[in-house]
């Protein structure tokens, strides 16, 4: 059975039925109503052929538009192969006044009875609706008079909701006795179904037939056409899923069925049709910017009158009518409800063909209509904005205003390309330079930091050229500066600022502050320009404090802390005096940031978080600023120093390299050592082999991974490489005037490579110069660890004493050693904990990652003299908190040094409370608080990735299977062991109580 006449036996029982009482002289009217490509023509021709069989005269007649000029056009088709019609018809038309049982109408009723004296007739006309008055009026009388002739007439008439109302039908006038009338409906999915396997005749994916019945819409017009174009595709090159646009399909019968479709429905309907093709890619926008929940862009949810109002504005068609079209085409299939129940069109491909007669100018004319539309009743700036992307440039303000509204939403939502395709638009429409400025400094940062650095940089340059509020220029200056910098044009970067400084912001002596310390930051880029920016900065600061500002100190303060001159205790007053005093804002976001560099260095990593935090949440993410990238890079070396190293390789920033960027950054270098600590050193090796270290600019980030990829080739026993890198670092951190081991400990690293190449006195000599300078600073992590390498270096009872000392100053994690303790010799350590004032350093945090190898340096040196029962406890305890770390490679020394010293295995927690690392046990408290994962991520800034798979590690550590179970867990983990939190609480006093004072 063809495509048409599927499912369409009832009528042709119906006619058949019909013929059946034509012949015994009960002649009828039946009407087959249906829309556009239901099959109305296949089934008169069915109809037709089955009539003939039954021994009927078939008479047809085909109406058109063409033809309604004519009078009695149709009525001739009927009559014109019959005997005596051509003296009927050639005669002159009748005059005015005729009655109509005397004029042509009665002589062609005479010869269709004088047909019907010879046979009885089937009387079929094909789309009475196009028929001419004439016609109609002939037809209408004909049916009122052949009740008691041997004539069925069977008509076809297009019956859908069109736009424009319709004309009345052939049956108005017609009694309801005289007529039987039957309505097609489409075709059912399993009928379209059956018909695409049958028709392909091959195995085809399921998808590809759902994809033809939504594409068919029940419509066997447009089935049959897409098959034909199906059909001619080779088994081999079949499609998996029918495609979203036309243009893929050959030899395009579908989009030319469609376009007959739309020729049908009208001019009005047309148009509509078309506005709502072009709306849904819309839709699609709002559910990508979240918009699913009816506060859309259609302003509502469902296909109510906003959304009618709407297609009727973009359309300019009549609003009353177009609710009545979306739920007529919903019935026959040509459209499906959306998510929130907005119509759309069945399948993708089937609104392409509906576009794809649509010329561009008339398309983006009809965008326009809409975004006025949507804009008058209130829509959401992002809705507006979509329009306009599709649309001619506007030329008003209102479309600049509302772009710029979309593109700031998009920004705040983090959606970079919406923010860019939004700004990219905003140019097109008319704005003063200044604005245009401000348009391009933000769009210019986004091609840089989303797209590729070559792609910004023009714009950022081109915003520097044109007029604007000097704060504005500032922005622009800054942002075209940390670009150039990143590639390596620390120079140019710097000339740009003060060309600035110079030309534009006399009398604006906060702006000229903020861009001279924006020199300072981007001059760490370049060694060179790095000491004579900071000796200027330095000299001014001392003739005249307040020409550098709060950030100028507080870079001085960095500065300070990194050479070596000053100690943590007095970084972190200044820096908190700086703090309490105000800030302009452009400058704030250098404070906050510097601010928490120093305090990370100081050992206050919770400051420092909290400082990260709030500087964050000022910048404006798409302004390129050189502090965005220095905050984020505080807050990987935040997780490093805790040795959250599952945590920091979560963070899809780590692994990432920075856009503009060909050399690793400080990022990278700390997944590579993060890595290395997790016993992960294939994919570290993988890492450091990524990046040619051959000709990179020289940064401070160059530096910082030259340290790590010492600590790998160190850990996989290539100490002579690891040396070579590590003497580089320590070469590029002096040019730098970076001496101080805050920043990376290389001497005392080392020191360590040059003791596994015997090389005892080189070892000892950068020791000693580790803790000169670490005693100057003096907090614990570096002075624990200076302590430790400068006794491992001494080795005998003297290096004991040392490393014991390291593990008590790391145990206590605050303070440092007392002033004038014979640990340390006058000349390694002059003064061991002394400021210049005479203060003690600053409280710090737990410093696991250096307790754990000071424990095991400490547990060597015990084996070394003989305890052997302290030596395992000290290694033990090591273990233990190298396997609540995760730290793998210090656990597995910890244990090569137990098995050294005679102990048969480590007694490392797998599990329980004191199994849990530092991340998941952080991520355990906040979830036993209440708090979803949303929350944790956003409080600690993870992935709720990251959250999900430490809290399923804690679950399984700690024997449990949901949520409500934690807090009993970790209470009851705490009222037998303590803290378990390292060198805190009880933990701590048990340890001393094994040992007695400690060492």
């Amino acid at each position: 059975m063809s495509v048409a006449l599927r499912e369409r036996r009832e009528e042709l029982e119906l006619v058949a039925a019909e013929a059946e009482r034509a012949r015994a002289g009960a002649g009828r009217l039946v009407l087959l109503r249906g829309a556009t490509g239901t099959g109305r023509t296949a089934l008169l021709e069915a109809v037709a052929e089955q009539a003939e069989a039954a021994g009927m005269r078939v008479l047809r007649a085909r109406c058109s538009p063409d033809h309604t000029s004519v009078p009695f056009g149709a009525v001739f088709q009927l009559l014109a192969h019959g005997p005596g019609f051509d003296s009927a018809a050639g005669e002159e038309p009748d005059p005015p006044g005729t009655p109509p049982h005397r004029g042509r109408p009665a002589r062609l009723w005479r010869l269709l009875r004088s047909y019907a004296d010879d046979v009885p007739l089937l009387v079929a006309v094909d789309d009475v609706h196009l028929a001419d008055e004439s016609s109609r009026r002939w037809l209408v009388e004909a049916v009122r008079r052949i009740d008691r002739l041997p004539v069925l007439m069977v008509v076809t008439e297009r019956s859908q909701y069109d736009i424009d109302p319709p004309a009345d039908g052939l049956v108005h006038a017609l009694s309801p006795a005289l007529v039987r009338t039957r309505t097609l409906a489409p075709l059912s999915a399993d009928s379209a179904a059956e018909l695409v396997l049958s028709a392909l005749g091959r195995p085809v994916p399921a998808e590809l037939v759902d994809d033809c019945v939504r594409a068919g819409a029940g419509s066997p017009l447009l089935l049959r056409a897409l098959l034909d174009d199906l059909g001619g595709t080779a088994a081999e090159d079949a499609p998996a899923a029918l495609p979203d646009n036309c243009a893929a399909l050959y030899p395009g019968s579908y989009a030319a069925a469609v376009s007959w479709w739309l020729d049908s429905a009208g001019p009005t309907t047309t148009e509509v049709a078309r506005a709502l093709a072009a709306l849904d890619d819309d839709e699609k926008a709002d559910e990508k910017a979240g918009e699913k929940d009816g506060d859309s862009a259609s302003g509502g949810g469902g296909h109510g009158d906003a959304d009618a109002e709407l297609l009727a504005r973009t359309a300019g068609a009549d609003p009353a009518r177009v609710p009545g079209w979306l739920t007529a085409m919903t019935g026959l299939g040509l459209l499906r409800p959306g998510p929130g129940g907005r119509p759309r069109y069945a399948h993708p491909l089937l609104r392409d063909a509906v576009l794809s007669s649509w010329s561009g100018a008339l398309r983006q004319a009809a965008h326009h209509r809409a975004a006025e539309a949507m804009l008058r009743r209130g829509d959401r700036a992002e809705a507006v904005a979509g329009q306009l992307l599709r649309s001619a440039p506007v030329g008003e303000a209102w479309a600049t205003g509302v772009l710029l509204d979309a593109a700031d939403l998009a920004v705040r939502d983090d959606r970079s390309d919406d923010a860019l395709a939004f700004l990219r638009r905003a140019l097109d429409e008319p704005m003063p330079d200044a604005r245009r400025s401000v348009v391009l400094t933000e769009l210019g940062s986004l091609e840089y930091a989303t797209v590729r650095s070559t792609a910004g940089i023009p714009r950022l340059a081109e915003a520097m050229r044109l007029p604007g509020l000097p704060r504005d220029r500032v922005r622009a200056a800054v942002a075209l500066g940390t670009a150039l910098a990143r590639q390596g044009e620390a120079r140019v970067a710097i000339d740009v600022l003060r060309g600035l400084e110079n030309e534009h912001l006399t009398g604006h002596p906060d702006l000229v502050r903020t861009v001279q310390t924006a020199s300072a930051l981007l001059s760490d880029h370049d060694p060179g320009t790095r000491r004579e920016v900071y000796r200027w900065l330095r000299e001014t600061a001392e003739r005249s404090p307040q020409l550098v500002g709060t950030a100028g100190q507080a870079l001085l303060v960095r500065y300070e802390s990194t050479a070596g001159l000053t100690s943590a205790a007095s970084a972190m007053r200044r820096i908190r005096a700086l703090l309490a005093q105000p800030a302009d804002p452009l400058a704030e976001g250098f404070l906050l940031g510097t601010a928490a560099a120093v305090a990370q260095w100081a050992d206050q990593l919770d400051e420092a978080d909290r400082l990260v935090r709030r500087g964050l949440a000022g910048q404006r993410t798409s302004l390129l600023h050189p502090m965005h990238l220095a905050l984020l890079n505080v807050r990987v070396d935040i997780a490093a120093a805790r040795g959250a190293y599952a945590e920091l390789l979560d963070d899809p920033v780590v692994l990432s390299p920075v856009v503009g960027r060909l050399d690793p950054a400080n990022a990278q270098a700390h997944a590579l050592i993060a890595l290395v600590e997790t016993g992960r050193t294939e994919e570290a090796t993988a890492l450091a082999d990524g990046f040619d270290l051959q000709n990179p600019y020289d940064s401070w980030e160059l530096n910082r991974f030259l340290y790590a990829r010492g600590v790998l080739r160190a850990a996989t026993g290539d100490p002579a490489g690891a040396l070579g890198d590590f003497l580089e670092c320590g070469r590029h951190q002096s040019a730098r005037d970076v001496v101080s081991p805050v920043v990376t400990p290389w001497r005392t690293a080392s020191a360590e490579c040059h003791l596994a190449l015997g090389r005892p006195r080189q070892a000892l000599a950068l020791a000693e110069e580790e803790l000169r300078l670490a005693t100057q600073w003096n907090t614990p992590r570096v002075l624990g660890r200076a302590l430790r390498v400068l006794g491992t270096a001494t080795g005998g009872r003297r290096g004991l004493d040392l490393t014991d000392r390291a593990v008590r100053v790391l145990r206590e994690g605050a303070g440092g050693v007392s002033a004038g303790t014979p640990d340390v010799t006058p000349e390694a350590a002059p003064e061991a904990t002394a400021d210049g004032d005479g203060s003690a350093a600053p409280g710090g945090e737990p410093v696991e990652t250096e307790l754990i190898p000071a424990l095991i340096a400490q547990g060597r040196g015990l084996t070394a003299v003989g305890d052997r029962a302290r030596a395992r406890e000290a290694l033990r305890e090591a273990a233990e908190r190298a396997e609540r770390l995760g730290a793998v490679r210090m656990r597995a020394a910890a244990e090569a040094a137990l098995r050294e010293g005679g102990a048969r295995r480590a007694a490392t927690a797998r599990t329980g409370s004191g199994s849990l690392t530092a991340s998941e046990r952080r991520i355990a408290e906040l979830a036993a608080q209440s708090r979803t994962n949303t929350e944790i991520a956003e409080l600690l800034h993870l992935a709720r990735r990251t959250v999900e798979t430490h809290l399923t590690s804690a679950y399984r550590k700690l024997g449990i299977r949901r949520r409500a179970e934690l807090g009993a867990a970790l209470t009851d983990a705490g009222s037998r062991s303590g803290p378990t939190g390292p060198g805190t609480g009880p933990d701590r006093d048990r340890h001393r109580d094994r040992r007695g004072t400690q060492a």
